[in-house]
């Protein structure tokens, strides 16, 4: 191996922690076409995502590569498109897929964290408004019971949504993501790389922010509406949200000002309508601004800052809430593997940091398992402990996995030589 491990015996995690890795349907199992995402794509305005790694055939195969790996635990996705194809009409055939699905990590002794919602919607539900419904809430809520009464037996941990504000940001602000809604003064305030190129199709205008305000205030009441729904028939089930958390953060007392602006509107404003109705909070983290900084900033293959270990001031932005904690994703697009292993230790090293401040911290979960559709991207960014060949779809598993899997065995902080 190219990577020498050392084990920081003293930099241990507590007893049970979660290790593992994530995936979303649409970006890996392939064949979905009823939905926003897939429509997009055969109207030139987003890539294809077609087959994308074919988990959906090959999820054992998968499975076993993530288990040699020495992951506990697993976060993963079901797909609506899949499971409610038409309004109100729910697929058995899908159900049972995921059965297989949950059964298989069972098999391996892995515990499944089943995201009910990961941002591609059904065409029904797109076509007719989505999340600018008015009912939309009572209908996510319908969905998200209908799947927990359905899988609740098989899994203890639900995800209500994924980055609510990720997804009402690059689909009705930026524009770059359907239904393409642009804010007239997006260019002002834009950090991210999330599809450029396409942003310059989006419908653009004022009206995009009011309508993006629209639908955050739903996608917060359908995260409390489901909630409840589900704890109605499953009290035991711990209910989550996936937040995407943007640390930002100022030198002198004005840019400190807009650090705390920012943290409010990117995370806080969402949190608070809905911080009664979770059991533990999903923390996902990529994004590093500090306001006035002038420094020239290592980047990765999204251009983003290189800052693993400002995960440790994500997880302390979360923790106000009083809640336990996963991470849920966090990783880094590295095409020839060459920051990924350090990229992983300096982010766990952050992570046991907030542990030991007191912060609780229950699980680490890496993006990704697998090279996937990175979205508006297409599949040229590469973010998986595994390697996919997207012509022969083979699995190779890259060596930075392997300082992954010397975390997740030893359960502590590693350094690698």
């Amino acid at each position: 191996m190219p990577v020498i491990i050392t084990n920081m015996s003293s930099k241990s995690f507590p007893e049970g922690f979660y290790w593992g890795a994530a995936t979303a349907s649409y970006q890996v199992e392939g064949g979905i076409e009823n939905t926003d995402w897939a429509k997009a794509a055969k109207d030139s305005r987003v890539p294809p995502c077609d087959m994308a790694c074919d988990h959906y055939h090959r999820f054992i195969q998968d499975f076993d590569i993530a288990k040699s790996l020495g992951h506990n635990a697993h976060r993963l996705s079901v797909e609506w498109a899949r499971i409610e194809p038409e309004e109100g009409v729910f697929d058995k055939k899908a159900i049972e897929h995921y059965r297989q699905v949950l059964l298989a990590l069972k098999d391996r002794k892995m515990k499944p964290f089943i995201t009910i919602w990961h941002f591609t919607l059904p065409l029904w539900f797109s076509e007719s408004g989505g999340f600018e419904r008015r009912d939309a809430p009572e209908i996510f809520a319908r969905y998200s019971k209908y799947v927990v009464q359905q899988l609740g037996d098989l899994c203890e941990y639900f995800s209500t949504m994924n980055e609510p504000s990720v997804f009402a940001s690059n689909g009705w602000l930026r524009g770059s993501w359907p239904p393409f809604k642009r804010f007239a003064l997006t260019d002002m305030v834009s950090i991210t790389n999330s599809g450029r190129t396409f942003e310059s199709k989006a419908n653009k205008g004022f009206g995009a922010l009011f309508l993006y305000l629209r639908v955050m205030r739903n996608l917060a009441d359908a995260h409390n509406a489901a909630y409840r729904s589900i704890k109605e028939i499953s009290p035991r089930t711990d209910v989550s949200l996936v937040k995407h958390v943007i640390v930002f953060e100022g030198k002198n007392i004005l840019n400190k000002l807009f650090a705390m602006v920012a943290n409010h509107f990117w995370t806080h404003r969402f949190m608070r309508r809905i911080r009664h109705h979770v059991d533990t909070i999903g923390l996902n983290y990529y994004f590093y601004k500090q306001f006035g900084d002038k420094r020239s900033w290592r980047k990765t293959d999204m251009d983003w800052n290189f800052a693993p270990e400002k995960i440790y001031e994500a997880l302390k932005i979360l923790s106000v809430y009083k809640k336990p904690i996963m991470v849920s994703e966090s990783g880094v697009a590295d095409d020839d593997d060459s920051d990924r292993a350090e990229y992983i230790q300096k982010q766990v090293e952050g992570t046991w940091r907030a542990i030991q401040d007191g912060m609780d911290v229950r699980g680490h979960m890496y993006w990704s398992l697998l090279d996937n559709y990175e979205w508006a991207l297409g599949f040229e960014k590469r973010f998986g402990l595994v390697e996919i060949n997207y012509q022969t779809l083979e699995r190779k598993i890259r060596p930075s996995a392997y300082v992954y899997k010397e975390i997740c065995e030893t359960n502590s902080v590693v350094e690698y030589k």
